[in-house]
């Protein structure tokens, strides 16, 4: 029997072989595909020998640090996935959900923002009213949001985001306003704070994805008083020691900002110009509409957006 011809023969696959292949086209390696699946790797290597036996190819060939899919197995990925995802969404959909007693894992994208803000109330939430549930949050941005909810590794982002395809369902959530940080005994601690005074120190910048420019900046351009930066940081953590130490200044979400003046003592100003609001974005694919467990997650995020304090 030709491999085209046992590939067109479905009647003897089992439903289990094919989500060990989606496991492995995703992973491109066998023992992360076990975890992923919560079975021993020779479980997946004896599953793997089942299907290349059924489908007269051999899937995947061994390289350095994973394996390789064949032109057979790319050209299955997709419909594999689809047809996988379509089946969960429809068995989910129906399927009730009970937060006191369910252990699902919500696989989410939070943008660095949206965790420290939304992270702690979530989880304060979950541990009342679905103790056995766990919340595994990825880093999400512009850059990689809808790379994250394509392959499965996140069921919702909430970011930042752009427009996004119509596959995609987009909530939005916490209109924000801006504060500038600065430390005590600052010299823009006291006194009028002007923009010619704002832009005569250096300004501190987060910026995960390593851009140099942030929503004051088109404000300030158009001001005709450009800033000087003084660092570009990825990271939060940082930026509390960073602003006690030295004369920069940094402009964040307004909630972020308060919430990092009242944990390390710092001094929280209005900056000297209006700033184009920023808005948080929850984007999800669409295939988890009807979803019971998503939905319920949904519905629990945009309470508990509405609940955060206001900016300004």
């Amino acid at each position: 029997m030709t491999g085209a011809a046992r590939v067109a023969d479905l009647g003897s696959l089992d439903l289990n072989l094919l989500r060990v292949f989606d496991a492995v086209a995703r992973e491109r390696h066998v023992t992360r595909a076990a975890e992923r699946l919560g079975l021993s790797q020779p479980a997946v290597s004896s599953a793997l020998a089942r299907l290349r036996q059924a489908l007269g190819d051999e899937l995947f060939l061994r390289r350095p640090g994973g394996v390789e899919p064949t032109a057979l197995a790319l050209s299955l990925a997709g419909p594999v996935a689809e047809a996988l995802d379509r089946l969960g969404a429809a068995l989910a959909a129906h399927a009730p959900f009970d937060p006191a007693t369910s252990t699902a894992v919500f696989q989410v994208a939070f943008s660095e923002y949206a965790e420290a803000v939304l992270a702690p109330p979530l989880l304060e939430r979950l541990a009342r009213e679905a103790p056995r549930c766990l919340l595994a949050i990825r880093h999400a941005d512009r850059t990689n949001w809808e790379a994250l909810l394509s392959s499965g590794a996140a069921t919702l982002a909430v970011a930042v985001l752009p427009e996004p395809p119509a596959l995609y369902t987009r909530l939005r959530l916490l209109p924000e306003a801006f504060c500038t940080l600065m430390r005590p005994g600052h010299p823009l601690a006291e006194g009028a704070l002007t923009v010619e005074r704002f832009v005569s120190v250096p300004h501190l910048l987060h910026s995960p994805n390593g851009s140099r420019e942030g929503a004051l900046d088109p404000a300030l351009a158009e001001a005709g008083h450009p800033r000087r930066l003084g660092a570009v940081v990825a990271h939060l953590a940082a930026v509390p020691e960073i602003l006690r130490r030295t004369d920069m200044v940094i402009t964040l979400s307004a909630r972020l900002a308060r919430q990092m003046a009242a944990a390390h003592g710092l001094l929280c100003r209005d900056p000297p110009l209006a700033v184009r609001h920023t808005r948080l974005s929850l984007v999800f694919h669409r295939r988890f509409e009807a979803d019971a467990a998503h939905a319920w997650l949904r519905r629990l995020i945009l309470a508990l957006a509405r609940e955060v304090p206001a900016a300004g």
